[in-house]
């Protein structure tokens, strides 16, 4: 499982972090598989493409699994 700091910051909107990763090539391919329901926040399908992930929050994608740090 990997790591992503938010450094600070309070949140990461969850299409800004499919890109980050490199899960997503581009904001639009991510909002596209945040609204087909291929994204998963702690464990239930998130479909707002704009959805705030703070610090806890486990993201996963398929194999991917990401969590959510200060």
């Amino acid at each position: 499982m990997d790591i992503f700091h938010l450094d600070g910051h309070p949140h990461i909107e969850l299409c800004d972090l499919l890109k980050i990763e490199g899960w997503a090539e581009s904001g639009a391919m991510a909002k596209a598989m945040i609204a087909d329901g291929l994204v998963q926040v702690d464990g239930v399908v998130e479909t707002r493409k704009r959805c705030k992930i703070v610090a806890g929050k486990i993201v996963s994608m398929g194999s991917e699994q990401i969590t959510i740090q200060e």
